[in-house]
């Protein structure tokens, strides 16, 4: 077994997760047990910027714990997910496109907390990317009490009826908590095989990002 304070293969992680709790305490305390993992690693946290729901709880207890928290949001969201103070660095960004472009940008791999809408559509893009070659970095599903559980039949029904390949079902771990997840998350070997070219993602990412910051600086 992993021991505590082995030097971890990542420096910042990505966690998608909701800006409200939720109705069950366990995913608070995941959120906070998640937060204390990341510190015990010296992992720094990059997320949505908002300082309400599970995104407030995590962020905080990561920047108690000494790590450097990295929020992201765009600005027409700031009157709805920020109350009160937040913790760390707040980057805002123009628009959802690129608060996404930017979370994986400064990622090393990400993981999911449940969430809504938002938390979903985060989580399959990274993972599509991933399918596609346009990164190798992994992506992990913390299961708290069995919230993404039909998600999993969801994608092995995809799997059966043959909208995704067997192979790429592993594209993704999934774990019931976190320090389970984070030991999958070290482990975990690329599935290859995609089909757009990571240096050619690369270089169009670049001039996107430029084209947004030209922006920017100009409204």
């Amino acid at each position: 077994m992993e021991e505590r304070g082995v030097k971890s293969r990542f420096k910042r992680v990505c966690v998608f997760c909701g800006s409200s709790t939720g109705k069950r305490n366990s995913y608070s305390d995941a959120a906070l047990e998640l937060g204390k993992e990341l510190v015990s690693r010296k992992l720094d946290l990059v997320y949505g910027g908002a300082s309400s729901g599970l995104m407030g709880l995590i962020s905080r207890e990561v920047h108690c714990g000494g790590g450097h928290v990295l929020g992201i949001i765009p600005r027409t969201l700031m009157s709805k997910e920020i109350v009160g103070e937040t913790v760390g660095e707040l980057r805002t960004v123009a628009n959802m496109h690129q608060r996404k472009a930017e979370m994986a940008r400064y990622s090393d791999c990400f993981i999911a907390l449940p969430g809504g809408y938002g938390t979903m559509e985060e989580l399959l893009e990274v993972i599509t990317w991933a399918q596609l070659g346009i990164h190798d970095k992994p992506v992990g599903l913390l299961n708290v009490d069995g919230y993404y559980n039909y998600l999993l039949t969801f994608i092995d029904k995809a799997v059966d009826d043959g909208f995704i390949k067997p192979s790429q079902r592993h594209i993704f771990v999934s774990a019931p908590n976190a320090r389970e997840l984070l030991q999958k998350l070290e482990k975990y070997v690329p599935v290859h095989g995609g089909v757009v070219a990571k240096s050619q993602w690369d270089t169009e990412q670049a001039e996107l990002n430029a084209s947004f910051h030209s922006q920017a600086t100009h409204q």
